[in-house]
């Protein structure tokens, strides 16, 4: 069927409605994965098992900036029973970007660790890959990397 000029005012006015409901219904899903980051920042400075069970996926890869790599037991394990505890954590340049379920979440992380009696300041970029499963983002993976000294 040929595509008229009459056709394209139908067209028009359909993108003219879906184009604000889809920007909201994307705003939503950017305070919702932002607002999972900020749990998951508070889960991990209160070593809350219950929090970060629930905001992280089954299938978590989690990677340390000095290349170790722990799936999600070792991850809530560590945190839970204090190996190197976190006393202070700061997100800043933070960018989502939200594509349906799955979710890409870049920042900077720094703060300090309080293990072994000694305070280790941290000063590392952040890769995560969250995913919405039953309405709630989940951690799926995490990888962390040295930022180039200024």
């Amino acid at each position: 069927m040929p595509i008229h000029r009459r056709h394209l005012g139908g067209a028009a006015l359909l993108a003219a409605t879906l184009v604000p409901v889809l920007a909201k219904a994307q705003a939503a899903d950017d305070q919702a994965v932002a607002q999972a980051v900020a749990s998951l920042t508070r889960a991990m400075l209160a070593a809350d098992r219950a929090a970060l069970e629930a905001l992280t996926h089954e299938g978590l890869s989690y990677g340390h900036s000095a290349g170790r790599i722990e799936n999600r037991a070792q991850f809530i394990g560590n945190i839970v029973e204090r190996n190197n505890p976190f006393g202070e954590i700061n997100i800043t340049n933070q960018t989502i970007q939200v594509n349906g379920d799955d979710a890409i979440v870049r920042h900077v992380f720094t703060g300090h660790t309080t293990g072994g009696g000694r305070i280790t300041p941290v000063n590392i970029g952040i890769l995560q890959v969250w995913k919405k499963q039953a309405g709630a983002w989940k951690l799926y993976a995490r990888q962390a990397f040295t930022r180039p000294q200024a």
